[in-house]
C-alpha cells in the first residue's frame, strides 16, 4: 500500500546498492529513483556496500543520481566496502559520508580474459576461426593476446580510466592531477578518504539519515526511513545467504568475462 503523501513529505527514502553492480542493479536502482521522484520524497540516502562492477551500469546509475539531486536532497553512505564502481555511483550524490574503517578507493579499471590454450593443447582440442578482421576474436580464450591486441585493450582501459578520474575530480571539486595521485588502484579507509577529499564526513548510516533530514528541512528526530528494495527471487529465498551470494557472484563473473570493470578484485 503506497504511503500517504503527507507521510512521504516527512520521510527519507533509502536505496541500497550491495554486491557487484550489473544489469539487475541498474534496473532496480533506476526504478527506485523513479519512485522517489514520483512520490516526491524530499530526501534520499544511498547506501553503498559494493566492490564495484560493470562500467556502463555504474555510469547509468551515477547519471540518474546526478539528475535527481536537483529535486531531492541526496546523501551517500559508504558501508563496509564502497570501492571502484561503488565510489563512482557515490559521486552522483552531492554529500558523502563513510565509516572510518570503510574500505573504499580502488579507482581504476580492470579487464580479464580466460586463457586455456595449454589445457586445450593437452587434450588435443583446437578451434578453426574465420573472421572479418584481425581483432574480431580479441580476448579469445584459446590463444594468447598479440602485442597489437594488448595495445588496443590498453587504450580502451586508459580511456575508461580518464572518464573515472574526470568524474571524481568534478564531483569532489578536485583537480584531475590530485585525483590521479591516489587513483592508482589502491584501496584506503574512510578516514583516509576524508583526508583526500573523496568523502565529506565520517559517520554511520544513521548519521547519513539525520544529515539528509537536516538538508531537507525535516526534524531528524521524527523523519523516518522508507526502504525501497526489490523482493528476493523465490529460489534465493530457499538457499542460505552465503550460497545465494556465491551463485550471484559466479553468474556475474561468467556474464562479465572480457568486459572492462570498475571493480575491486582482492
Amino acid at each position: 500500500m503506497p504511503w500517504p503523501f503527507n507521510k512521504r513529505r516527512n520521510a527519507i527514502a533509502r536505496i541500497e546498492v550491495s554486491g557487484a553492480i550489473g544489469g539487475k542493479t541498474r534496473k532496480d536502482v533506476l526504478g527506485f529513483l523513479k519512485l522517489v521522484e514520483e512520490r516526491k520524497f524530499p530526501a534520499l540516502v544511498l547506501r553503498i556496500d559494493s566492490p564495484g562492477g560493470t562500467v556502463g551500469d555504474s555510469q547509468e546509475i551515477y547519471t540518474a543520481f546526478k539528475k535527481l539531486r536537483d529535486k531531492v536532497k541526496i546523501v551517500a553512505s559508504f558501508g563496509n566496502i564502497s570501492a571502484s564502481g561503488g565510489v563512482y555511483i557515490g559521486m552522483g550524490a552531492p554529500h558523502i559520508i563513510a565509516n572510518p574503517g570503510t574500505i573504499t578507493g580502488s579507482i581504476g579499471v580492470i579487464l580479464r580474459g580466460n586463457n586455456i590454450e595449454r589445457l586445450l593443447d593437452r587434450v588435443g582440442v583446437s578451434f578453426k576461426v574465420i573472421k572479418s578482421g584481425p581483432y574480431k576474436d580479441i580476448l579469445a580464450f584459446d590463444r594468447e593476446l598479440t602485442e597489437p591486441e594488448k595495445n588496443i585493450l590498453q587504450d580502451l582501459i586508459d580511456v575508461s580510466y580518464r572518464q573515472f578520474v574526470r568524474t571524481v575530480a568534478e564531483a569532489r571539486n578536485l583537480t584531475e592531477d590530485a585525483v590521479r595521485a591516489f587513483a592508482d588502484g589502491r584501496i584506503f579507509t574512510g578516514e583516509q578518504a576524508l583526508d583526500l577529499g573523496v568523502v565529506d564526513r565520517l559517520g554511520t548510516e544513521e548519521d547519513a539519515r539525520r544529515w539528509a533530514a537536516e538538508l531537507a528541512g525535516l526534524d531528524p528526530e521524527k523523519a523516518k526511513f522508507v526502504d525501497l528494495r526489490s523482493p528476493k527471487p523465490f529460489f534465493s529465498r530457499l538457499v542460505p545467504g552465503s550460497a545465494d551470494a556465491l551463485m550471484n557472484w559466479t553468474e556475474f563473473e561468467l556474464s562479465t568475462n572480457g568486459q572492462p570493470l570498475w571493480m575491486f578484485r582482492p
